[in-house]
């Protein structure tokens, strides 16, 4: 291919099998579960060779808008525009969007490859080589998907019946099959001719939105009015919500894929992995010599075939084997490894209740554009916080009906508006803002500003802020 590919990369999911670190707020695509950079910078970074991609389309939620454009910045990569849903509606509308926002940016010809933000894939040879046979294809009206040769009977995918060998290149599908049991995934395996559905695809926007119109025409209409009367906002561009709302909540597969005639697949075999639930963490990852993957702060004692991952607590497992231990700074899950699919079950248990429900959906952690915050004690009037704000931004300038603040700075230069007059605080400095006092903390320096945050008053909630003026066009 010498026109150069359209990643479209879909991070707006709220994923659930990695709880208890991926959250609501923050969920696992931009969480560093592989190396030190989030799921979504990898995969960002796989698409950013010139030579093959034209700058990324990203879908997402409205909530991740800032989340996705720091960690882009922070990989120096620049976005072809980042598309906010303004509500969940599945893949189908999701992809149509951004395919009818491709069209009209790079032209109705464009090669589109769709991926999802939070999968583990080697980017060696073999997937270059797929990526070309599959753009190829996807040129002359195919729309492709990746199918992945199976190694084992897995019951969390979808599969793939075709002919289509490794190194055969595109072959047409014979039939999609949804989510086996054991024996017929076994089945499967043993027949073969099956591969799982990754879900990514490569399609030609023109062909693609052709098919939607077809096969789907509420989507498709939804897609295009979503699009045509888009606004942008900031550096986002805002779906327009009524139209994006009427279309129906159904995947890409349903809607497209197991109906169209144009339907093929490539089968491959580079390394991949949608890191779904916690066993598929550990599966991907590099063991030790008893089959132990750890992370963090962790001592083990006759342990095996284990997953022991934390982000605070220091964690110490003894005398088990198949076990998952994920610890937080206010969660900690506990099970068998071999079942550790079954996480989304305590979700949904966790979120019945609701003295638990706000544990599924934020961390101890917040994140904000700025920086972000952690609660340390609360107690009755009173609210101890540890914030940090990232170099060169700011807060909102702001104040509260219900609150007073006292700032002690910890690391870095704190500039500090109250009022009107500015100052400019170091570490072991301090300031006190009375209640009703208006007022704005920023970062000027070149590292992360630290700080203690002690908050006293009647009402302490995160909806006692009235913003005056705010950078990143939040109210």
């Amino acid at each position: 291919m010498t026109q150069p590919i359209v990643p479209v990369i879909l991070a707006g999911g709220q994923g659930t099998r990695l709880w208890p670190m991926s959250r609501a707020a923050r969920p696992k695509q931009f969480l560093a579960l592989t190396g030190t950079t989030s799921l979504f910078q990898n995969t960002l970074r796989r698409v950013s060779n010139d030579a093959v991609y034209a700058p990324a389309i990203v879908i997402t939620n409205s909530d991740y808008r800032f989340i996705v454009a720091e960690q882009a910045t922070e990989l120096g990569v620049q976005l072809a525009g980042i598309l906010l849903e303004p509500t969940a509606r599945n893949t189908a509308v999701a992809i149509a969007a951004a395919a009818a926002f491709a069209a009209s940016r790079f032209g109705a010809d464009a090669i589109l490859h769709v991926l999802p933000s939070d999968h583990d894939v080697n980017a060696n040879t073999d997937y270059w080589r797929a990526v070309n046979e599959a753009a190829t294809s996807a040129a002359a009206g195919k729309l492709v998907t990746f199918g992945i040769v199976p190694t084992y009977p897995e019951t969390g995918f979808g599969y793939i019946k075709s002919p289509a060998l490794v190194g055969s290149g595109v072959q047409m599908v014979e039939r999609f099959v949804e989510k086996p049991d054991a024996e017929r995934a076994a089945q499967m395996l043993s027949e073969g001719g099956y591969f799982w559905n990754s879900g990514m695809f490569m399609i030609g926007a023109d062909s693609f939105q052709r098919e939607v119109e077809t096969l789907a025409p509420e989507t498709f209409r939804a897609a295009r009015d979503a699009v045509a009367q888009a606004k942008a906002d900031l550096d986002f561009i805002r779906l327009d919500e009524t139209a994006f709302s009427a279309a129906p909540s159904i995947s890409v597969d349903y809607a497209i894929f197991e109906k169209t005639s144009r339907a093929a697949v490539i089968a491959v075999d580079f390394g991949w992995s949608d890191l779904g639930s916690w066993d598929a963490v550990w599966k991907s990852g590099d063991r030790d010599g008893a089959q132990n993957l750890t992370q963090g702060a962790v001592t083990l004692d006759g342990v095996r075939n284990s997953l022991i991952i934390t982000d605070h607590p220091h964690v110490a497992v003894n005398g088990l084997d198949d076990v998952a231990v994920i610890a937080t700074g206010d969660a900690v899950y506990v099970g068998r490894l071999s079942e550790a699919q079954n996480v989304g079950a305590i979700v949904k248990t966790l979120r019945s209740g609701k003295d638990t429900i706000a544990i599924t959906e934020t961390h101890k952690t917040a994140y904000r554009p700025w920086g972000g915050y952690a609660s340390v004690v609360n107690g009755d009037r009173f609210q101890v916080k540890r914030l940090f704000v990232k170099p060169g931004k700011k807060l909102s300038l702001q104040k509260h009906h219900h609150r007073a603040e006292h700032w002690v700075v910890v690391r870095g230069t704190a500039e500090v508006t109250l009022d009107g007059t500015v100052t400019t605080l170091s570490e072991n400095q301090s300031i006190y803002l009375p209640l009703g006092c208006v007022h704005r903390l920023a970062n000027p320096g070149k590292i992360d500003l630290e700080l203690i945050e002690v908050q006293t008053g009647s009402y302490l909630g995160e909806d006692d802020i009235i913003r005056i003026e705010d950078e990143f066009g939040r109210v």
